[in-house]
């Protein structure tokens, strides 16, 4: 049995998901619930190597189909060793994307079909399943505008307005169809009103 909750952040890039979820798990330190903050791609060491692979420009001519297996390979070693393991400890994982990137990034935004995604995530995750999923609403020029307003984009962030377009209409429909762990938020709003509206939507867990 987990004892641990498992709570994921998604939305587009530029949504605001690693700020919010700092500032949750700054709220769970401060009331005595251990946690941890993690990512994908990138929370094991094996994920890091995968997450510079993913991510560099220089990999233009990647195929969608590599490209999702790499996603895949990243979750599954991240889940065997970083994410189970603090669950069944008792400590609430905050994770920064998680199979419903996957969903959303290469089967809206690439085309891929989405039953093989499925598969493919099952498989990596052997099952694991969020408590709760805060997806952070954004328009898709909003969150591009506060990518390059702090950084270079990479591989995925130099795509065009359209690809960024589907991707939303991925989550939205995702959190449509998964009522029950998805909970919806505007992400545009001031970080500290963000905030609490998370902590409010997050107070039944």
């Amino acid at each position: 049995m987990l004892a641990g909750k498992f709570i994921v952040f998604e939305g587009i890039d530029g949504a605001g998901k690693t700020t919010q979820m700092q500032l949750l798990a700054e709220f769970l330190h401060n009331n005595d619930i251990p946690v941890l903050c993690t990512r994908e791609p990138g929370g094991t060491q094996i994920g890091g190597r995968l997450r510079e692979v993913l991510l560099d420009r220089s990999c233009h001519n990647m195929s969608h189909r590599t490209e999702a297996f790499l996603y895949a390979a990243d979750r599954a070693q991240h889940v065997a060793e970083i994410v189970r393991p603090a669950l069944n400890s008792g400590v609430t994982v905050l994770c920064d994307r998680f199979i419903y990137s996957t969903v959303a990034y290469q089967g809206w935004g690439r085309g891929m079909e989405i039953a093989l995604l499925q598969q493919i995530n099952e498989l990596a995750t052997d099952g694991l399943l969020p408590d709760a999923v805060v997806l952070l609403d954004i328009p898709v020029l909003v969150g591009l505008r506060r990518v390059l307003k702090h950084r270079s984009p990479d591989r995925l962030e130099v795509e065009q307005q359209a690809f960024f377009q589907r991707v939303r209409e991925g989550y939205l429909e995702q959190a449509a169809r998964l009522p029950k762990i998805f909970r919806v938020l505007r992400g545009d709003g001031a970080v500290e009103m963000v905030h609490r509206n998370i902590l409010k939507t997050l107070s039944d867990l």
